[in-house]
């Protein structure tokens, strides 16, 4: 009953306060410059245009004036629009009957089911303590062969998934979602296509998939702030599935878009463009990002981040700059896409950083072995294919053109298909050890 009472006396006294308002004075390109209102960096203001409520993000600070960007459609908004506060940043509402829903960038479902019920957090989080994370000691099971196999994922872990556009992330992100053997699987789709994001649900997930998980969705013509809280929403609703002990799997595709998000927004705050465009703010926000994922004191998530590469550079900004803060990186070759060899991962081009701690010592003596044998085979590629290389010349060579048509059968994996840990560790000593012992 005091509980009651109190509750119903806070209540009564928000009431009551007096409410401040300002007003817009400005709007050019995508910021909103308001007057009147005493509000910090982060802080929710709501426009009220009329008949609606438009929320928007302070994003800059302007003398005495305060610049923002709208989270939905600014139509309606002229100079002398009302704005108030809401004190703080937007709550994200948290609790296990996310499981099976469709949330926008702010949490609020998009799935026509019911009303949600939890607690309402802030979305802004932080990573785990350096010294009380746990050790990434443990191999999470992807139920995809070659990733299983010759990339090791850990409990925890980071990783990227690099390619250029077509290649197969999102096919690749499906046959994790529907394979993992994670507790809850929480999928961020930043600045993707609207008709994917049904299909994705639909087709990749199914019901069975979709039960015990969570999607976030910003499409591509969302505005840019609402793009990057949705990737910070998924961050949190992963990280409250966590810290109740859970393992998480949290894919997100793509921190490009991210990136792009918050390039838009740092130039519209006035930041100056540096590395292809990128204001400073871009390199700061990403590590922000991606270091709340990995082990925590109960539960983990592990991070699978997807980076849209520009013209198939590997080692453009974003690109160079996420590889240096995740646990590894999925390199995805055009190559093998347009051979028809899928999932294309170019498995030279990819490493694990965890996995001599997650893998088995067999499973890391047959790794190298096969990376070893795809090696000669890339480097002998043009005499091969030219029928000038010699049997005999190099022994390691005759080794990697006998096995080379097993590897790939072995890392070539339908959609459909699931694989076991335990079969793509056995199938991997199985590739090596029929043409005799290591190279």
């Amino acid at each position: 009953m005091t509980e009651l009472l109190d509750a119903l006396s806070a209540s009564a006294r928000a009431a009551a306060r007096p409410q401040r308002f300002g007003q817009v004075t400005q709007m050019v390109g995508m910021s909103i410059e308001v007057v009147g209102i005493p509000a910090a960096i982060g802080e929710c203001l709501v426009l009220l245009p009329s008949q609606r409520r438009v929320y928007a993000e302070v994003v800059a600070l302007r003398d005495e004036r305060v610049v923002c960007l709208a989270l939905g459609e600014t139509n309606g908004i002229r100079v002398g629009t009302k704005v108030t506060s809401l004190g703080g940043p937007l709550p994200v509402r948290v609790g296990p009957k996310l499981l099976g829903r469709v949330l926008d960038g702010l949490g609020r479902p998009i799935d026509g089911g019911p009303a949600m019920t939890g607690a309402d957090v802030s979305v802004a989080g932080t990573p785990p303590h350096p010294l009380r994370r746990g050790l990434v000691n443990e191999q999470l099971p992807l139920g995809v062969r070659v990733l299983d196999g010759l990339i090791p994922c850990g409990k925890g872990q980071r990783l990227g998934i690099f390619a250029g556009s077509g290649v197969g992330k999102s096919s690749l992100m499906s046959m994790i979602a529907r394979g993992t053997a994670a507790d809850v699987t929480v999928v961020a789709l930043i600045g993707e296509r609207g008709r994917e994001v049904a299909e994705f649900i639909e087709r990749d997930l199914g019901p069975e998939g979709l039960a015990r998980s969570i999607v976030v969705v910003a499409t591509s013509d969302a505005p840019a702030v609402m793009r990057i809280r949705a990737a910070f929403t998924a961050t949190r609703i992963a990280e409250w599935f966590r810290d109740e002990g859970n393992d998480v799997v949290l894919m997100m595709d793509s921190v490009t878009r991210f990136a792009m998000a918050q390039r838009e927004v740092g130039l519209a705050a006035g930041e100056p463009p540096a590395t292809r465009g990128y204001p400073p703010s871009v390199f700061g926000l990403l590590p922000r990002l991606l270091e709340r994922a990995g082990l925590g004191e109960r539960g983990s998530i592990t991070g699978l981040y997807t980076v849209l590469v520009e013209g198939d550079d590997m080692n453009e900004p974003i690109a160079d700059t996420a590889r240096s803060i995740l646990d590894g990186h999925i390199q995805l070759s055009r190559a093998l896409a347009e051979s028809n060899h899928f999932p294309s991962v170019d498995v030279l081009g990819s490493i694990s950083r965890v996995a001599p701690a997650v893998a088995t010592p067999e499973q890391l003596v047959a790794g190298g072995d096969v990376r070893e044998l795809l090696a000669a085979w890339r480097d002998s590629k043009d005499l091969i294919e030219i029928d000038a290389y010699v049997a005999g010349t190099n022994p390691v060579v005759d080794r990697a053109l006998l096995v080379k048509p097993a590897i790939d059968a072995y890392c070539k994996q339908s959609m459909n298909e699931r694989s076991d840990l335990s079969a793509a560790r056995e199938g991997l000593s199985a590739l090596v050890s029929t043409v005799g012992g290591g190279a």
